[in-house]
C-alpha cells in the first residue's frame, strides 16, 4: 500500500474594501449595487494587481502574471514545500537574523502556510493626467472592510502554479458567498459584514469555510446549519457548524492560555483485542492554582467540573463561559445544595454536586454510577466504553478526597483488561504539554491507580441532541 505525499494547508487572509454609493432605498436597485460591488471585487482578485505575500518570508507571488515571483528561484513549477524553506523561524542566526530552516517531514504533514491578499496600486508606464469632477447629491457611501479568509489543502508536492489556482478559486468562491450572505441579511440601508469560519469535518470531508453574518448569534442561524448539516451529510443530532466549532489552526495560540486536548500527543495503550474509546471533540486542561486562585488541596473536583464545562461551551452546546468556584459554589447555594455560608469557602465537592451544577447552570443533564470499591471499576469496561462511544464527554470520578477526570479508555471485551485515560487536576505547575505528560499528569493508568477499597462516583454527563 502507498504512503499519501504529505499535506500542507494554505491560508490566504488579508482585507478586501467593499465601498459604494447607495443612492436609493429601493431593495432591487440596493441588491444590484451590492452585486455590482462584489463583482468589481472578483474582477479585481482575478487582476494582474493582485499578490499573495507569504507571511514571515522575503516571498512575493503574482498569480496573474504566469504566476512570477521573487525571489527569482522560484518558479510556478516549484513545489509548495518548497516554500518552507523561506520561512523564518523565531530562530537567529549568530548576526541577529531571523533565520529560515526548512521543517522536516512529520512537521509539513499538518503544517499551515499563511499567505496575505495584497492589491498592487501602483501600475506601470505614463499615466494619464488626473481628472477631477465634482458631483454634488445625497446619497449613501458604504464603506466596509471584507475579512477575507480561505484555506485549502493540497499535498506539499504540488506545485505554486497548480496552488495559486485553487487559492484563486477560493477567494472568488468566498466573494460568492460574502454576496449572498449581505444580500440575504439586508436590513434596510445597514449593511451586514459577512463572517468567515473554518469547520473541520470528519474525514473525508476535512477542512470547509463557511460564511455567517457577523453580530447575528448561533441561536439565529439554525436554519442555516440545518441546511450545512445536509449539504455535508452530517448527523443532526451534535453541533459541527457553530462559531464555538469552528476550527482552531495550530500555529494559533489559544487566548485564554488553557492547554487543549493533551492527550492527543500520547501513545495508545496495546491490549489484546482490545480497543481504545476517546471523549469526542475538544476540552481545555484545568488545574489547581490557574487563573491566580490557590485551591490546591481542595479544588480538584472543581477543576474536573471545568474541564467538562470547557467541552460543552467548545463544542458549541453553551456559550456562558466556564464557572469559577465561587459561581459554582453560589450554584449549589441556588439549589439548596448547601448553606449560604459555602460560598467562598474552601469545601470540596463530589460527583453528586458536578451533576447539579451542571443541570443548573448549563442545562446538562448526567448519570450517575456508583462503585462501592475501586477494584470494582475494572469490571465497568464496557459501561464506560459505551458512554465515550455514545456520548463523548469527560467524565468526572471521585472517591475519598481525591477527584479526576477520565477521558477515555482501553478496553478488550474479551479478556477485560482496561486502562483507564486520566487527565490530573491535582498539577500545580505552567501549562507544559511535555511536563504534563511526561509526568502523568495526563496519561493511561491500569486498575492499580484507583484505591482499592474505596468507594467512587462517577459523574456522566449526557450530550443534548441538537445543532
Amino acid at each position: 500500500m502507498g504512503v499519501a505525499d504529505p499535506a500542507v494547508t494554505l491560508r490566504v487572509k488579508g482585507p478586501l474594501g467593499f465601498r459604494c454609493l447607495l443612492d436609493s432605498t429601493d431593495v432591487l436597485l440596493m441588491q444590484k449595487v451590492i452585486s455590482r460591488t462584489f463583482e468589481g471585487l472578483r474582477s479585481q482578485v482575478k487582476s494582474e494587481s493582485c499578490v499573495l505575500s507569504v507571511c514571515d518570508s522575503p516571498v512575493f507571488i503574482w498569480p496573474h502574471k504566469d504566476v512570477y515571483a521573487t525571489p527569482e528561484e522560484i518558479t510556478p513549477d516549484t513545489p509548495c514545500e518548497e516554500l518552507h524553506h523561506w520561512t523564518q523561524t523565531d530562530e537567529q542566526d549568530g548576526g541577529g537574523r531571523r533565520t529560515a530552516k526548512k521543517k522536516n517531514k512529520k512537521s509539513l504533514s499538518a503544517s499551515v502556510i499563511n499567505l496575505w491578499l495584497m492589491m498592487e496600486v501602483t501600475k506601470p508606464g505614463p499615466l494619464p493626467a488626473p481628472i477631477l469632477c465634482k458631483t454634488v447629491q445625497t446619497s449613501q457611501f458604504v464603506n466596509i472592510t471584507l475579512p477575507v479568509d480561505c484555506a485549502v489543502r493540497i499535498s506539499c508536492k504540488n506545485t505554486i502554479k497548480d496552488a495559486c489556482e485553487q487559492l484563486l478559486e477560493a477567494l472568488a468562491h468566498q466573494l460568492c458567498e460574502m454576496e449572498k450572505v449581505m444580500l440575504q441579511n439586508l436590513k434596510g440601508t445597514t449593511l451586514p459584514v459577512p463572517e468567515p469560519l473554518h469547520f473541520l469535518l470528519p474525514e473525508p470531508k476535512g477542512l470547509v469555510t463557511v460564511v455567517y453574518p457577523a453580530g447575528v448569534p448561533d441561536s439565529e442561524l439554525e436554519a442555516q446549519r440545518k441546511e450545512l448539516h445536509q449539504q455535508f451529510e452530517m448527523p443532526d443530532d451534535r453541533p459541527y457548524f457553530r462559531r464555538a466549532n469552528a476550527y482552531h489552526f495550530p500555529n494559533e495560540a489559544c487566548k485564554d492560555g488553557y492547554l487543549r486536548n493533551p492527550h492527543l500527543v500520547l501513545t495508545h495503550p496495546t491490549l489484546e483485542n482490545g480497543q481504545v474509546y476517546l471523549v469526542q471533540g475538544i476540552y481545555s486542561y484545568h488545574h489547581y492554582m490557574q487563573d491566580r486562585m490557590d485551591d490546591n488541596g481542595w479544588g480538584c473536583a472543581y477543576r474536573s467540573l471545568q474541564t467538562i464545562c470547557s467541552w460543552f461551551q467548545q463544542q458549541g452546546y453553551i456559550e456562558r463561559p466556564v464557572p469559577t468556584h465561587r459561581e459554582i459554589q453560589q450554584a449549589l447555594v441556588d439549589v439548596g445544595d448547601k448553606l449560604a455560608s459555602f460560598v467562598g469557602s474552601r469545601q470540596w465537592i463530589g460527583s453528586i454536586e458536578v451533576q447539579a451544577v451542571l443541570n443548573h447552570l448549563l442545562g446538562i443533564t448526567s448519570k450517575i454510577m456508583f462503585v462501592s470499591q475501586g477494584s470494582e471499576l475494572a469490571s465497568k469496561g464496557r459501561e464506560l466504553a459505551n458512554h465515550f462511544l455514545t456520548e463523548g464527554t469527560p467524565v468526572m470520578i471521585g472517591g475519598g478526597v481525591l477527584a479526576h477526570t477520565i477521558l477515555g479508555v482501553a478496553w478488550s471485551e474479551i479478556t477485560g483488561q482496561i486502562r483507564y485515560l486520566i487527565l490530573d487536576p491535582h498539577y500545580t505547575g505552567a501549562e507544559d504539554l511535555q511536563v504534563i505528560t511526561d509526568k502523568g499528569w495526563c496519561g493511561w493508568k491500569g486498575p492499580d491507580f484507583w484505591d482499592q477499597t474505596a468507594y467512587y462516583n462517577l459523574c456522566l454527563p449526557q450530550r443534548p441532541r441538537l445543532i
